[in-house]
């Protein structure tokens, strides 16, 4: 599974190192290639000469050799690296992948990596609990990294409770199973529409929504991270993303997002419509700014293209089209129905009426169906882990 997987493993200044040197060993004896770097504080807790000797590569900690005077190029690193893990990743270290404080060679070549980064938190359990921790943590999930959750036990301290870095057979487990699913869409092009519309009403103003984008960028990093290619049409916000496998495609309007979708889906194998997509539209927008002491009494407005009802009629045997209902009042049967009357596969409903869920929020509580009418059900996760749950049952349909 792993043969010449290229790994990249940042290890920081935790106790916890010690566990590191063995993760190193079972993913050499795996096949994996391993470069390894280490915090200078790192150095304290195992040393450069053992990590060289477990992963046949110089251990580095700084941008340029002492020595000779060569550069350690994190940008180089940053694009070799399938797969990047901080283990044991510090508070310290945590606070500077997510504030992007880039002083040391682990943190500028995280920055610089193009591939899926995991962490592995490892401190003690007050400090695990800080609230500037857990903030730390959820701003890393939601720019799509993925966490190695720490376990409950006795810690350095004689503190017992979270904080324990994972142990390395369960992590090579795990990142086996990523290159498993990895497998699961490569060679398949998929198309996936994410955050809002802006509707004109005049230069400067708009009809929009609330709508961030998180949940339709976490599924194409997703469907990117195993494999796939995709195509990414977006609506105005402030996300952004570096997967060479992803095309991103901005748009800013519902006829923009109509015209880019339907001339990206006939080479789609799957259909991901995420996007809320405005369903009115002013009738006429004001070539000037709309004055107050004009007393506008109304602004006439018409309905948008109903770009999901199009993909349904020309969808074709073979594609797998997957819509989204965000509901307010009798959930199921209005997402049944646009399920029927759409032809889709799959529809994720989402219920503004459960904590946590809907726009704006990091977080997402779901309900797919199938044509069946099967429903599964799901619990309250982040965005990211979210689109690992609808992945998963796209898969499935595969």
């Amino acid at each position: 599974m792993l043969q010449g997987k290229k790994v990249l493993i940042g290890i920081t200044g935790s106790i916890a190192a010690y566990k590191t040197p063995l993760l190193i060993r079972l993913l050499i004896k795996e096949g994996a290639e391993v470069q390894v770097i280490l915090t200078e504080n790192a150095r304290d807790f195992v040393t450069p000469l053992t990590i060289s000797t477990l992963s046949n590569r110089p251990a580095l900690t700084y941008p340029f050799n002492k020595t000779d005077g060569t550069w350690n190029s994190h940008v180089e690193m940053g694009i070799w690296a399938d797969l990047m893990i901080v283990a044991p990743a510090s508070a310290a270290t945590l606070s500077k992948m997510a504030s992007g404080m880039a002083d040391n060679l682990l943190v500028t070549t995280y920055l610089s990596a193009k591939c899926p980064v995991f962490f592995a938190p490892a401190m003690d359990l007050d400090m695990f609990n800080h609230p500037s921790t857990g903030e730390n943590v959820e701003r890393l999930i939601n720019r799509g990294n993925k966490l190695i959750e720490p376990q409950v036990g006795e810690l350095a301290s004689g503190l017992i409770g979270a904080g324990r870095m994972e142990e390395p057979e369960s992590i090579l487990k795990i990142i086996k199973d990523h290159f498993s699913r990895n497998l699961s869409l490569t060679g398949k092009n998929i198309l996936i529409t994410a955050g809002p519309t802006y509707e004109s009403i005049d230069p400067v103003r708009f009809i929009g929504n609330f709508s961030s984008g998180l949940m339709g960028y976490s599924l194409a990093e997703e469907a990117a991270n195993r494999g796939a290619t995709v195509t990414l049409i977006s609506g105005p916000t402030h996300l952004s993303t570096k997967h060479s496998s992803i095309t991103k495609i901005d748009i800013v309007s519902a006829t923009e997002m109509y015209n880019a979708t339907i001339e990206a889906f006939n080479s789609s194998d799957i259909t991901i419509m995420s996007a809320a997509v405005a369903d009115f539209t002013p009738d006429k927008i004001a070539k000037e700014k709309i004055k107050k002491q004009d007393n506008p009494k109304m602004i006439r407005l018409k309905p948008t293209l109903d770009i999901l009802s199009w993909l349904g009629k020309q969808k074709k045997p073979e594609q797998i089209l997957v819509g989204f209902a965000l509901e307010t009042q009798n959930e199921v049967d209005n997402a049944i129905k646009k399920l029927n009357n759409k032809n889709l596969d799959l529809i994720v409903l989402n219920s503004l009426r459960d904590k946590g869920a809907g726009f704006g929020v990091s977080t997402n509580k779901i309900k797919i169906l199938d044509k069946n009418q099967n429903q599964f059900d799901f619990e309250l996760k982040t965005k990211p882990e979210v689109a690992v749950d609808i992945i998963d049952k796209i898969t499935e349909l595969i």
